[in-house]
């Protein structure tokens, strides 16, 4: 059973990370995904758009702060309590990350196998209906080598669905897509979203197909700063200039071309 819609689903409250305990890639984040809506978290590359997705699966655990899972603390989770907590969601890796020595039937019934005791002929009826939900039935016998940049990203939407997840989460789904796969692959999370009733999470900087299908937007900065959130119609009229330049991809605005450094004289070692 579904949580009541409109409600938060996951929650960052206070949120601090770094990969290397120096360099924090998200500061004192505090963030409120929707239930059952679709989310779409924007940024420029490097403002820890990903790292959210790790911190909510438990790949990584938040230095300080919280992250919570529809209600649960996923941080003060053991072993065996994440892995159930994983149970309840889908990832689709950008690019998909399929398993290339198995066949399309293959990939889809790995987490089937894997993760419940169900025969082996609900298995084949279940992977089956997940490849037609994605247009792929009839490319069950594959090999991932015959398949395209967008049919093997719809290979990985059917696993990612594989176990009817409350939470879909993907990395980046137009990544090296031609535009008629990307306008697929949109369709389908948007479509998978409504008829099942999850909460979709989508990391992306395609800004076009993302306010196209996504009720909720987060624009994320450096150290995973929100520089606002709202329904994609205020993304798109914002006046904020950092929102404002992001969205009309202009190269001069708040947002520098040139990393952090000392005046190149320093670096030279040229007397200034």
């Amino acid at each position: 059973m579904r949580g009541s819609s409109g409600s938060a689903f996951i929650e960052f409250d206070h949120v601090s990370f770094g990969y290397d305990g120096s360099h924090p890639v998200i500061h004192d984040l505090s963030l409120k995904i929707p239930r059952g809506k679709v989310t779409a978290i924007l940024g420029s590359s490097g403002c820890g758009k990903t790292t959210l997705l790790r911190l909510i699966g438990g790949l990584v655990s938040a230095d300080s702060g919280r992250v919570v899972f529809d209600g649960t603390v996923v941080d003060a989770l053991d072993k065996v309590a994440l892995y159930g907590l994983r149970r309840r969601l889908g990832m689709l890796f950008q690019f998909g990350a399929l398993f290339t020595d198995l066949s399309v039937f293959e990939n889809v019934a790995y987490p089937l196998r894997e993760h419940t005791d169900l025969a082996e002929e609900m298995v084949h009826d279940l992977v089956l209906m997940k490849l037609n939900a994605v247009g792929l039935r009839g490319a069950a016998g594959l090999k991932i080598s015959e398949l395209s940049g967008g049919m093997a990203r719809r290979v990985a939407l059917a696993r990612a669905i594989a176990l009817d997840p409350e939470l879909i989460m993907y990395d980046e789904p137009f990544a090296g897509l031609d535009p008629i796969s990307v306008g697929v692959t949109a369709k389908l999370i948007r479509s998978l979203n409504h008829v099942t009733g999850a909460t979709s999470i989508l990391v992306s900087h395609d800004i076009a197909e993302c306010v196209a299908i996504s009720d909720h937007v987060v624009l994320m900065a450096a150290q995973g700063r929100v520089v606002m959130q709202g329904t994609p119609a205020e993304l798109m009229a914002s006046l904020d200039p950092e929102a404002h330049q992001f969205v009309h991809g202009e190269p001069d605005g708040p947002v520098k071309f040139d990393y952090p450094a000392p005046p190149i004289a320093v670096d030279f070692g040229v007397a200034v």
